[in-house]
């Protein structure tokens, strides 16, 4: 049975920092509810009511775009291991660039990670945790190293110049404030 609580204590920070992944639901009042699978060491919880994830140069930049159009996302965690467990934060999200305000307050939180494109700010409005009993156990081999070793080849530059021709749009043609 699903349970409210007013933000994340110790025990659901504790689960989040033991997932190897979480996912990102966002949308805006029209268009497309975009869903991103994020790994890496890349999620911080910043206080019961917030939280941030360092957001990698990628295909799409659909969070970017939702941001900006009123932040309305989900971030949902998923225990695959014995101890079953699914826990959701409903909120909104806020995106900050290199050289941007939110930037300086939170990229030192993360590992400087090759192709980080911004760093993203949740505002926590509700949590929910639900019995997860129905997520398969697996087991985890590793973090896979081909984008992480792309961005590395590519440098700094090469992921600038991605974001200019693939992530200045969201796949509904909204800007994304990435590639400028």
């Amino acid at each position: 049975m699903a349970k409210f609580h007013e933000g994340l204590d110790a025990k659901l920070t504790a689960f989040i920092a033991a997932q190897p992944m979480f996912f990102i639901a966002s949308a805006t009042a029209e268009g497309r509810v975009n869903l991103s699978p994020k790994g890496l060491d890349a999620f911080r919880v910043l206080s019961p009511r917030r939280c941030a994830y360092l957001d990698i140069t990628g295909s799409g930049a659909e969070t970017a775009a939702h941001a900006l159009a009123g932040g309305r996302a989900t971030i949902m965690f998923c225990s695959f291991s014995r101890d079953p467990l699914v826990l959701r934060l409903f909120g909104r999200a806020h995106r900050g660039q290199p050289g941007t305000d939110l930037w300086r307050e939170l990229a030192d939180r993360f590992p400087a990670l090759p192709g980080a494109r911004q760093v993203v700010a949740f505002d926590i409005e509700s949590v929910q945790t639900a019995c997860g009993f129905g997520v398969p156990l697996m087991t985890l081999e590793g973090q896979r190293a081909t984008m992480t070793d792309c961005w590395i080849a590519k440098g700094e530059d090469g992921a600038v110049e991605y974001q200019r021709r693939h992530n200045r749009v969201s796949i509904d043609g909204l800007p994304t404030g990435l590639g400028q």
